[in-house]
């Protein structure tokens, strides 16, 4: 009985999956690019954690948290909702991070110190990366090559490939800050939350207290029955303390994620430097040069 061919053998499994690893795909769900998430897909999750998170605080025994998580008005409930939210975006995106940095970890131009990146070899690059990941253009780094070897390909201009190389990493740079654009507009409405709900407060305590002087003209019945008007300071006080605390944890926590894309995108850099300007070697009769 003969061998099979080689060529009848399986291909070799690639040692990057954006499709095993990144949880949006994992999901099904269509993923954003580079570290951008899907800010519906985050919602929906969002929305099932804040109301286990509740149905849990219900069956607590009664106490403070309780009591200032429940007994306080809606504004507590978009307060937490929208803090789960931002988390859950914070969580996909340090995922999307660990996944766009395994792609730092591989060469993609051959070991051999004599290899130069021309015209000519651009395409042994080219079947590298894909041989590296099944969706090259998924991972930015790979991505801002692939688009620089095509003009270099397809034009035979080499001059021209460190300036693909930092358009590139401009437009990556931009989306790495739009992409923290929705955690920011949550920042700025987490803690108007808990102004609004001052003023309920304040206002109820003091439709309360005006009420009270109405009706009781014995100071001992009006003492006794203060504790309607506490409870609208209580209202006050406690919407503003959990949005604060909210917002607090979430610039916290997006401060840093913010800083570890902002080195990744220059490792990045640094990766396109070593991979691809390092190596590239100007003909002089390449097409469009000035000799």
């Amino acid at each position: 009985m003969s061998n099979p061919s080689p060529s009848a053998s399986p291909p070799l499994p690639r040692p990057l999956s954006v499709a095993k690893s990144d949880i949006e795909r994992v999901f099904g769900v269509s993923a954003a690019g580079g570290t951008a998430v899907n800010s519906g897909f985050a919602g929906v999750i969002a929305l099932i954690l804040t109301t286990l998170f509740f149905v849990i605080v219900h069956f607590l025994p009664p106490g403070y948290f309780r009591a200032m998580l429940l007994d306080r008005g809606p504004t507590q409930y978009a307060t937490v909702f929208l803090g789960f939210w931002s988390i859950v975006i914070l969580i996909i995106k340090q995922n999307k991070l660990s996944v766009q940095r395994k792609a730092l970890r591989h060469a993609v131009i051959p070991e051999n110190h004599e290899f130069v990146l021309t015209s000519q070899t651009a395409d042994q690059v080219i079947r590298n990366i894909h041989a590296l990941a099944d969706d090259p253009t998924r991972y930015l780094v790979y991505n801002r090559i692939l688009i620089s070897l095509s003009n270099l390909k397809n034009l035979g201009r080499v001059s021209d490939v460190d300036d693909i190389l930092r358009a590139s990493a401009e437009r990556d740079e931009s989306a790495h800050q739009t992409s923290f654009a929705t955690v920011g507009g949550f920042l700025w409405a987490i803690p108007v939350l808990g102004f609004i709900g001052t003023v309920l407060g304040l206002a109820g305590a003091i439709g309360n207290f005006s009420s009270l002087l109405d009706k009781q003209s014995d100071v001992s019945a009006i003492v006794g029955s203060l504790k309607e008007v506490t409870g609208g300071l209580s209202t006050a006080f406690e919407t503003t303390l959990l949005s604060l605390v909210v917002a607090l944890v979430i610039q916290l926590w997006m401060t840093s994620q913010r800083k570890a894309e902002e080195v990744f995108l220059d490792d990045c850099q640094e990766y396109c430097l070593k991979q691809i300007v390092s190596r590239i070697k100007i003909l002089p009769f390449e097409p469009g040069r000035e000799v």
